[in-house]
């Protein structure tokens, strides 16, 4: 069989995710670097939740530790990608680097967004049933930028507190869906170049392999088949809109049988159920175990 392999991105982080994850060496590592003894319990705390150094590291770590549960009970993935943070586990899974690698890669990425964020206040806003000449309109009024394209019609703008404000209300005029991410950064848009530019440079001095299993770019919607391609894909997306829906159709002209998004919540799911229904998705968040989930992929050899 075939099947995708995806990592969820930030801001769906919640205290019940993957409730099938053992506490395992992993998970342990990752309690370590968060400095917690529960990481469920904090993840109550909405501020704690929200600060982009905990999240990334906490769904870096925590989705590796996911797949390597379930890897030993599941056929290889034919391809990997991951929604924005979940780019540095997907690498991982894609055998670019190791999955410690990713975990200490986490707190850098973050601590470069924070540091260009502290220039300007920002943030994301998801927009759903805009059409593409209103939504054009809406980016030149407030000057936002195009941080993630998930469809025609479903995109997260980027851009400072008071331009999302303005934006949600517009938006929301002409019949909108609106909903601000519980993201403190404009991730993915100009005002991330120099963090693109700092983690290019801590990226310099870790070894990269090329991957083993197809893997898709953010940055580029494309394949990636070497470790220096890969090194500026990783870097330039964290200033770059993630074209998510070219990630998609990329993967589903593989021919995979059915995709599984690893980390919290169903949003990948949903986009891609809505996309492309003849191929189900499923979440790890759906399943009370890792024999659950590789149970559903085996019953899809053979369909």
């Amino acid at each position: 069989m075939t099947f995708a392999l995806m990592f969820s991105g930030q801001g769906t982080q919640h205290p019940a995710m993957l409730p099938w994850l053992a506490d395992d060496a992993r998970v342990a590592e990752v309690r370590t670097r968060l400095g917690v003894d529960d990481w469920r319990a904090h993840l109550a705390d909405p501020v704690w939740a929200a600060n982009n150094t905990r999240a990334q590291t906490l769904l870096t770590g925590l989705g590796l530790a996911a797949w390597g549960q379930l890897a030993p009970l599941a056929p290889q993935p034919a391809v990997v990608a991951g929604y924005s943070v979940g780019e540095l586990a997907a690498f991982a899974a894609a055998g670019v680097y190791d999955s410690a690698t990713a975990t200490s890669l986490a707190p850098l990425r973050a601590e470069a967004m924070d540091s260009s964020a502290s220039r300007v206040v920002g943030g994301l806003l998801a927009v759903s049933g805009l059409a593409e000449p209103a939504l054009e309109r809406l980016r030149e009024e407030t000057g936002l930028a195009l941080a993630i394209r998930n469809g025609i019609e479903s995109v997260v703008l980027g851009g400072p507190v008071a331009a999302l404000v303005l934006a949600q209300r517009r938006a929301e005029d002409h019949g909108a869906q609106c909903t601000r991410l519980r993201i403190n950064v404009a991730s993915h848009t100009p005002w991330m170049r120099d963090a693109a530019e700092r983690f290019s440079q801590s990226l310099s001095e870790v070894p990269f392999q090329s991957p083993r299993i197809a893997l898709f770019s953010n940055a580029t919607g494309d394949r990636l088949r070497d470790a220096s391609a890969a090194r500026t894909a990783l870097a330039a997306q964290i200033a770059q809109t993630v074209r998510w829906d070219e990630c998609m159709e990329n993967i589903a002209a593989r021919q995979v049988r059915c995709v599984l998004e690893v980390g919290p919540g169903q949003a990948l799911t949903r986009m891609w159920n809505h996309r492309y229904p003849d191929i189900p998705a499923r979440a790890c968040d759906d399943f009370r175990s890792a024999a659950a989930i590789a149970s559903w992929l085996r019953a899809h050899e053979d369909d």
